[in-house]
C-alpha cells in the first residue's frame, strides 16, 4: 500500500537534505535507484563477509551457544534499525542518521555521527579490497595483491563516479547471488539435520550438546561470541542512505525496515544453527577453512572451499561498492549541511563525484598504510573504527527519543513507520548498546579498541561543538 508522502516525494526529481533547525533543502542528487535495486540491497546487504569469515571466530569462543549471540545482537539490530527506519521515512535525507542526529541533538552530533560512519566506511572498503586480493592472489599466484587491490579500487570508483543507477545495478547482482548461495546453504544444511540429503545421517543435537555442552566457555565464551556476532551486522545502514535516491524513499525505507527481522532470522540466526547442528563446534576444520566450507565439505559437496571463495569474494566486492557509494553520500551530506570542505559539495550528473573520489582516495590511502606499515598505522585505523557502528548506533537512539515526540506533534502524518513499544524498547536497544560498550571494556582484544574509537568520538564531539560555538550563519544547500 503506497502512502501520500510516496507520490508527493516521487514528483520530484531531487533528493533532500534536512538542516538542523528542520529546514529542507533541495540537493541535485538524482532519484536513480529503482524499487527492484532497493528491495535486492535491503535484502542482500545483510549477507557480508563478516558473516561468512568472521563467524568461525564467534563459533570457536561460543560453541553451539553462537546461536543466542547472534540472536540476542540481532534483536538489537533490528532496534535500531526500526528506530532509523522511523526517522528515514519521515525525512529521507542521504545523510540518513547524521540528518536526524543533527536536527534532533545539535549539529555537533550530525558532525560526529556523520565523520565517524565516513572513517567506518572508508576503512572497509581498504579492509574488503585487501581480503578480495588475498582471494584473487590464490587463484592466479603469479599476480601481486596490489594489482588487484588497483583494479578493484579503479572500477568501483567508476561505476559510482558513472551514475547511481551503476551502484544500483552492481549491488542489485551481487545481491541476488549473495542470497542464492545462502539459500542453497539453508536448504541443504536443513535437509541434512532432518536426514532428507543422500548419504547424511540426521545429527539430532548430538553437536548441540556434546563437548562441553551448549555453553563450552561458558558466560564469557558467550559474551565473546556476541561481541563478535556485534559487527557482522554493520552496513544495515547503508539502505536508508540509498533509499534518499530512489524512485519511492518513503516506501523502500518502510520495507526495507520491516522485513529486517525475518531477514536476520533467516539469514545470520538460521546459518549459525545450520551449523553448530552439523558439525562439533570444535571441528579443526572451522577455523582452518571456515564454517561454511567445514558444512559443505562434511556434506560432500564438490569443490565447496572454491565454491565458498566466490560467494565470499562476491560479499567483498559487494561490501566495497557499497562504502563507497554510502561514505560519498555521508561526505556529501555532511559538506552540504556546512559540517564539511565546501570543495565535496558539488555535483555533476546527480553524482557527488568529488565526494566519490575523496572516500575512494581515502580508502586506497588506507590500503597503502597495510603495506607499508601493516602492524602500527594501519592496526591503528582498524582499531580506531573497532566500535565505531556503537557510537552511531548511539546517537540513532538518543535522536529517536527527541524526534518521535517532534514529529507526533509536528506532523503525525509522516509516522510511516512506527518504533515497537515507544519509548520503552528505544531506551532497551540504548542500554544495549552501553552493555556491549561494557562488554567491550572487559576483554583484553576489545578494550584497545574501545579506547581508539572513544578518542575519535571524542575528537570529533570537541571539534563538532567548538564548529557549533563559532559558525554564526548557515550556508545554504
Amino acid at each position: 500500500m503506497s502512502h501520500p508522502q510516496d507520490h508527493r516525494l516521487a514528483d520530484h526529481r531531487t533528493a533532500h537534505d534536512t538542516d538542523g533547525e528542520g529546514r529542507r533543502r533541495d540537493t541535485p542528487l538524482t532519484r536513480g535507484l529503482k524499487q527492484r535495486h532497493l528491495s535486492m540491497i535491503a535484502l542482500g546487504g545483510v549477507i557480508g563477509a563478516g558473516l561468512f569469515v568472521g563467524s568461525g571466530a564467534g563459533i570457536a569462543a561460543a560453541g553451539p551457544s553462537i546461536v543466542i549471540a547472534y540472536a540476542l545482537s540481532g534483536v538489537l539490530v533490528m532496534l535500531v534499525m526500526r528506530m532509523l527506519g522511523e526517522m528515514s521515512a519521515a525525512n529521507p535525507a542521504s545523510g540518513s542518521f547524521s540528518v536526524h542526529a543533527e536536527r534532533a541533538i545539535g549539529p555537533w552530533a550530525g558532525f560526529t555521527a556523520g565523520w565517524m560512519f565516513w572513517t567506518l566506511l572508508c576503512v572497509g572498503v581498504a579492509a574488503e579490497a585487501i581480503g578480495a586480493a588475498s582471494i584473487m592472489t590464490g587463484w592466479f599466484p603469479q599476480t601481486s595483491s596490489w594489482m588487484w587491490v588497483l583494479l578493484f579500487m579503479a572500477a568501483f570508483c567508476g561505476t559510482n563516479l558513472a551514475a547511481v543507477g551503476n551502484f544500483g545495478e552492481f549491488e542489485f547482482w551481487f545481491a541476488t547471488l549473495k542470497v542464492a548461495a545462502i539459500t542453497l546453504f539453508l536448504a541443504l544444511g536443513a535437509l541434512a539435520i532432518l536426514g532428507m540429503l543422500p548419504g547424511t545421517d540426521t545429527p539430532g543435537a548430538a553437536n548441540l550438546t556434546g563437548d562441553g555442552g551448549f555453553l563450552p566457555h561458558g558466560t564469557n565464551g558467550l559474551v565473546i561470541g556476541l561481541l563478535t556476532s556485534v559487527f557482522a551486522y554493520g552496513g544495515l545502514e547503508t539502505v536508508t542512505i540509498a533509499a534518499a535516491e530512489s524512485e519511492h524513499p518513503v516506501r523502500g525505507v518502510a520495507t526495507a525496515v520491516r522485513t529486517a527481522m525475518w531477514r536476520i532470522a533467516v539469514f545470520y540466526v538460521g546459518s549459525m544453527l545450520v551449523i553448530v547442528t552439523l558439525i562439533p563446534w570444535n571441528d579443526p576444520a572451522i577455523p582452518a577453512d571456515g564454517p561454511y566450507v567445514a558444512v559443505l565439505d562434511h556434506l560432500d559437496i564438490p569443490a565447496a572451499g572454491q565454491l565458498m571463495n566466490v560467494i565470499v569474494l562476491i560479499a567483498l566486492l559487494s561490501a566495497m561498492n557499497a562504502n563507497i557509494y554510502g561514505s560519498s553520500r555521508m561526505a556529501y551530506s555532511l559538506t552540504a549541511r556546512g559540517q564539511g570542505p565546501r570543495a565535496l559539495g558539488k555535483v555533476s550528473g546527480g553524482v557527488p563525484r568529488r565526494a566519490v573520489i575523496a572516500s575512494s582516495g581515502f580508502g586506497f590511502i588506507a590500503v597503502l598504510l597495510s603495506y607499508w606499515w601493516p602492524e602500527t598505522v594501519f592496526t591503528w585505523l582498524l582499531n580506531t573504527v573497532g566500535a565505531a557502528v556503537l557510537v552511531v548506533w548511539g546517537f540513532i537512539a538518543a535522536a529517536q527519543l527527541r524526534m518521535r515526540r517532534r514529529l507526533e506533534r509536528e506532523a503525525p502524518e509522516k509516522l510511516v513507520v512506527k518504533m515497537w513499544a515507544f519509548p520503552a524498547l528505544t531506551w532497551v536497544a540504548l542500554a544495549g548498546v552501553l552493555a556491549i560498550l561494557a562488554l567491550m571494556a572487559r576483554q583484553p582484544d576489545t578494550r584497545v579498541q574501545l579506547y581508539f574509537t572513544g578518542g575519535l568520538a571524542f575528537a570529533l564531539s570537541l571539534i563538532g561543538h567548538l564548529r557549533q560555538k563559532t559558525r554564526t550563519s548557515r550556508a545554504p544547500i
